[in-house]
């Protein structure tokens, strides 16, 4: 399940081992990309807007329609 992967992960990065700890985080980053990048697919299945989503995400339009694709993707 996704949330306990993401709870196993969040407890990883405080480990005493500082490389343990940063493969954790990099792991942990790489799980909230594919997270944000379906809840993104999600949002606009659902008919919300770029600038919607943009306005949630703290980024430009023109920054969504680059990182997740824009309207080439939804053909």
């Amino acid at each position: 399940m996704e949330q306990d992967k993401v709870a196993r992960l969040a407890e990883s990065v405080n480990d005493e081992s500082p490389i343990n700890a940063l493969m954790a985080t990099v792991a942990l980053r790489e799980e909230v990309e594919r997270l944000l990048s379906l809840h993104v697919r999600r949002a606009r299945a659902q008919g919300a807007t770029w600038s919607e989503i943009a306005m949630v995400l703290g980024i430009s339009k023109q920054a969504v329609h680059k990182k997740y694709g824009g309207s080439r993707r939804e053909r």
